[in-house]
């Protein structure tokens, strides 16, 4: 596929420079811009937002860095944390702080000191229940105490990018040192419906809790979030599930994740007036009826291209098979646009998020809006094949060996004449049949296997010495550009481990090479 495309490159030349001297003949000829960014009418709630759940992209936002208290929206990070550390099978008791350290009147499961539950009952009891005395056993369990457990959520909304939130306690009960952004709750609420464990508790429309003291018959619970419901008139086809909350200063809030087909959106709602529930439909509709989700990696081959088989985007590399695009990332488009409307630019600041064998991150933009990223990533089982391949000459000179070892020692054919056919058919004259010794038929056996084996090794042979022929080329071109860039071969081979590695690049090499941004343009 290579050699082909190397023997088209100066028809695509050509037709390139043509296209280019007919542009600048016809100035009349224009490129398209961008169709504008869809409009959303405004929500009623002081603070929202519409995120693709998928890209991270920002369909619509009102006040989305303005912090508001969360209420019970908080025990979203809660589950997650606690997901994240406990076994669901472990016991939770519930001590007298968890049970009567919270506000009087809060909602509760109705639980008492002493009684024993399993982390997979009080997460269910905590996100369908809202229960808030729930919350602070399962802090306590994870963490020991409220203080502690405090910590790990803040720790844990900053490793999600989170940068307008402090968390004071696992419920959302009413605290003034606790209080979060519409921006920073969907980046809590993204990673939370990504787990499954989560998303599945959030989903259930009831559960049935263990007999307690107080619930000695045990106790059904409920969601409450009501777009779940299909017997309520607020009901939305296609929502997975979310979190409602409530207290005196925060208002109502809401978080709420729906998905049709491959577009799975989350939005937020804060210190809303009993219009959240309203302003979540206003979002979703907006959001299912103007984007769609796209797969990066079926889109974007300008990373990868064949023509710069060693400067990519300004990374040096010896052999582009080895990069990919990391597969399943996501981009959000407006449905009347197109991936060629997208700008993407490339850095190589390598954080620890980064999957493994990441050596840049690719941005998309349209219209001035992130609408989603991907990874460059270094495929090594793939260097491993590329690199295997200098020790085939070796073999070859062998199977040149045995071909010719084959080729002496091969019997001739030898054609049978007419004379030795007989004139019986079943012992009858009248027919002619043709008897060939058992000799000739081993000797034809022979020289089908010798020719199979010949053949495969001329065909070997032929693709060996095409390899070959791609790595000395590949070799000349390397050395050339590096001369031209001034740097060795050893001085290059560093840098390139120093990437896969995860280093950072010094300083004086970095700024050669300068990150670089693609912008792609189509006529209108």
């Amino acid at each position: 596929m290579r050699f082909l495309i190397r023997k088209q490159l100066p028809a695509v030349l050509l037709c390139v420079s043509l296209a280019m001297h007919l542009y600048f003949l016809n100035p009349s000829i224009v490129y398209a811009a961008p169709a504008p960014w869809p409009e959303c009418r405004s929500i009623s709630a002081e603070g929202g937002i519409l995120m693709d759940a998928n890209s991270g992209a920002v369909l619509y936002g009102k006040n989305i860095h303005e912090p508001y208290f969360p209420a019970s929206i908080t025990k979203i990070l809660t589950a997650l944390i606690v997901i994240e550390n406990c076994n669901l099978d472990d016991v939770v008791t519930f001590s007298h702080s968890a049970v009567y350290d919270v506000e009087e009147g809060s909602t509760n499961a109705n639980m008492e000191e002493g009684d024993r539950m399993t982390v997979r009952d009080c997460l269910y009891a905590m996100m369908l229940k809202s229960a808030n005395e729930v919350s602070n056993a399962l802090a306590e369990h994870v963490a020991t105490s409220i203080p502690a457990f405090s910590a790990m959520m803040n720790a844990k909304a900053l490793s999600l990018g989170c940068t307008d939130s402090h968390f004071n306690n696992p419920s959302g009960l009413n605290d003034p040192d606790h209080y979060t952004s519409a921006y920073d709750m969907a980046l809590i609420a993204q990673a939370a419906f990504q787990n499954e464990t989560f998303a599945r508790i959030a989903s259930t429309l009831y559960y049935d809790l263990p007999p307690t003291k107080r619930n000695p018959e045990g106790l059904r619970i409920y969601p409450g979030h009501q777009m779940l419901k299909k017997n309520l008139s607020n009901f939305y086809p296609g929502v997975i599930g979310g979190k409602t909350g409530y207290t005196s200063l925060a208002g109502n809030t809401l978080v709420t994740c729906a998905q049709r087909g491959n577009l799975r959106l989350v939005t937020v709602v804060l210190n809303g007036h009993q219009t959240h529930y309203a302003d979540t439909r206003t979002m979703l509709n907006f959001g299912f009826r103007n984007f769609r989700s796209l797969d990066i990696s079926d889109l974007d081959t300008s990373y990868t291209s064949i023509e710069n088989d060693m400067t990519i985007a300004g990374l040096p590399t010896t052999d582009l098979s080895v990069l990919h695009i990391q597969e399943g990332r996501k981009i959000t488009l407006p449905i009347n646009s197109e991936f060629a409307d997208v700008t993407s630019s490339i850095s190589y600041d390598i954080s620890p998020g980064m999957p493994e064998g990441a050596i840049a991150q690719i941005k998309y933009d349209y219209d001035g809006r992130m609408v989603g990223f991907t990874h460059l990533i270094v495929n090594e089982q793939k260097e491993k094949e590329v690199e295997l391949i200098a020790e085939v000459p070796t073999s070859l000179s062998q199977t040149e060996e045995l071909e010719s070892e084959e080729n002496t020692d091969s019997p001739k054919v030898v054609s049978q004449s007419s004379s030795d056919q007989e004139t019986t058919i079943d012992g009858h004259k009248g027919g002619i049949s043709l008897h060939i010794p058992t000799s000739a038929w081993i000797v034809l056996a022979v020289l089908t296997a010798l020719a199979i084996i010949a053949g495969g090794t001329t065909l070997l042979k032929l693709y060996v010495e095409n390899r070959k022929s791609e790595r000395v080329i590949r070799y000349r071109r390397r050395q050339q550009r590096l001369q031209d860039m001034g740097i060795s071969s050893d001085e290059f081979d560093r840098l390139l481990q120093q990437r896969r590695r995860g280093r950072t690049l010094p300083s004086h090499t970095a700024r050669r090479y300068s990150p670089s941004v693609k912008k792609r343009k189509r006529r209108r």
